[in-house]
């Protein structure tokens, strides 16, 4: 990586086996050399440093993503195909007539005494099925069981406690394994929520007690780099465990009885379905015609072979490819003429959970601010609520609209606002700052909607909810002075086109 290292070593790391746990260490060393680059930026260090720091934090970075590259290419190497193909009639049967068939493998593995599921998968019933029976009369440690039967939060702490206190070795069971992959995310999000707010503490700190304030920063970035490299080490024993559990239903005896039931269920569906299977049969045999892959099985033709069955475009799989210009965007046709319309956005820091987040409203109002988020949906979540209680507060007794373009932000506050708990949305809302201004919003519930809007059209009003957004996070990071910032303002405000704010309802 940094181009010190001696031949025998670089061809060790070079070796097949090596390439997932080269992904780790890169991890880790990604938080690290960036974090680095940020203690230099905050105790004002000499710009040929500084520039040193940013070319190695670019070089880590192009590492990490060249290594992810080739843990792929390695992986997709060693799982390949375990078995052979199914027949192409059977693949293009089962996705032309997804329905007729499934329901004939059903009774196929039913009669066999198998659970349903789609064997390919190795999340499916089938799999899971597959892998217990191979695993069966296997007791768990007590310490495996105690991480599988306590509650998310605890599991989340130990999570943290692996990373900044002693490794956990009982994460790695196969029994745990998922939990982790499924968890270590969250965990990661509480490391650079510490770094934010180390951060913090830094930037609004005497200067006289900054090098204390970087001391506690630098620990906060150790932990979470620690953070990173065991969420990837999660990463990859999830997908260890997944082609294991693979193999147990495409090798040996459970292949041999799977196939048994495909074939059979193929022959169900030509009983049940005649005219279907006589298509299907003349359209393979017409295709392997003149198919320049039909030596290797055809792999991938059931797909448009399928479209043929079926009549529809394969390529066409765009969940709005259907959907009149106009459904994609926010309709507010049907708000009362009192409604009180704002567009919200929202811009986060990877590296530090910190956000900064901007409305703009109808009425000509804006406001921006500072925050922290697990994640891009969480600091929407924080926008949209932000711009709201600012509304309520200026507006008595009128509906208060606000439109973001996160699904996600929509969805969460959707079911928040109808159930008035926050609680069903938990894992969405993870830091106390999103959850302290839904608390706040609640019970203003029924006066409040949230709408999507699709975002970076062009939309005046979403436009300057951006610019204010990246301008909070920027100011938040000390990456502006005040009194650029202040400037950095005025241009946003007067860029916004009032006429085009005025027609939101008609052109949204």
């Amino acid at each position: 990586m940094n181009g010190a290292c001696d031949p025998q070593t670089a061809a060790l790391l070079e070796h097949p086996a090596l390439a997932g746990p080269v992904t780790v260490v890169l991890a880790h060393a990604d938080v690290l050399a960036r974090g680095a680059v940020r203690r230099a930026e905050l105790s004002v260090q000499p710009p040929e440093r500084l520039r040193r720091l940013r070319a190695h934090a670019r070089r880590v970075r192009r590492a990490r993503s060249q290594a992810e590259t080739r843990y792929k290419k390695e992986r997709a190497r060693r799982t390949g195909r375990t078995r052979p193909a199914d027949p192409l009639e059977l693949r293009a049967a089962r996705a032309a007539y997804p329905h007729a068939f499934g329901e004939a493998l059903r009774h196929e593995l039913r009669a066999h005494g198998l659970p349903d599921g789609t064997p390919d998968a190795p999340e499916s019933d089938l799999a899971e099925w597959a892998w217990q029976r191979r695993t069966a009369g296997d007791e768990l440690p007590a310490p495996v069981r105690e991480l599988l039967d306590c509650d998310d939060d605890t599991f989340v702490d130990a999570l943290l406690r692996d990373a900044r206190e002693e490794e956990n070795p009982h994460l790695t069971h196969d029994a745990v394994a998922e939990r982790w992959n499924r968890h270590a995310r969250t965990a990661l999000a509480w490391g650079r929520y510490a770094v934010g707010k180390a951060e913090q503490h830094v930037l609004t700190g005497p200067l006289s007690l900054r090098r204390a304030r970087l001391d506690a920063l630098d620990d906060a970035q150790q932990d979470t780099a620690v953070l990173a490299a065991r969420a990837r080490e999660a990463q990859l024993k999830v997908l260890d465990l997944r082609d294991r559990m693979r193999a147990c239903v495409t090798t040996g005896p459970v292949a041999d009885l799977v196939a048994r039931c495909r074939a059979a269920a193929l022959a169900r569906f030509a009983d049940a379905e005649p005219e279907a299977w006589q298509y299907v049969r003349e359209l393979v045999a017409a295709h392997r015609a003149d198919c320049p892959e039909r030596t290797g099985g055809c792999p991938h033709c059931h797909h448009h072979l399928a479209a043929g069955l079926t009549g529809t475009d394969p390529d066409d799989d765009h969940p709005d490819a259907d959907t009149a210009p106009e459904d994609r965007y926010a309709l507010l046709a049907d708000l009362p003429d009192t409604a009180v319309v704002a567009v919200a956005d929202a811009a986060l820091d990877d590296d530090t959970a910190r956000c900064g987040h901007g409305w703009a409203a109808e009425d000509g109002t804006t406001g921006h601010g500072d925050s922290f988020a697990s994640s891009s949906g969480e600091a929407e979540i924080i926008g949209a609520c932000t711009a709201a209680l600012d509304l309520l507060e200026r507006h008595e007794d009128v509906p208060v609209v606000v439109l973001c373009d996160s699904t996600q932000a929509v969805r969460v506050l959707d079911a928040v606002l109808h159930s008035g708990e926050p609680a069903a949305e938990q894992r969405a809302l993870l830091f106390p700052e999103s959850r302290e201004l839904v608390d706040r919003l609640l019970p203003h519930r029924h006066r409040v909607q949230v709408r999507w809007l699709k975002g970076h059209i062009g939309h005046d009003l979403n436009e300057t909810a951006d610019a204010l957004a990246r301008l909070a996070l920027r100011r938040a990071a000390g990456r502006i002075s005040a009194s650029a910032a202040r400037r950095e303002e005025t241009r946003i405000l007067r860029a916004l086109d009032a006429d085009a704010a005025a027609g939101l309802r008609t052109a949204a």
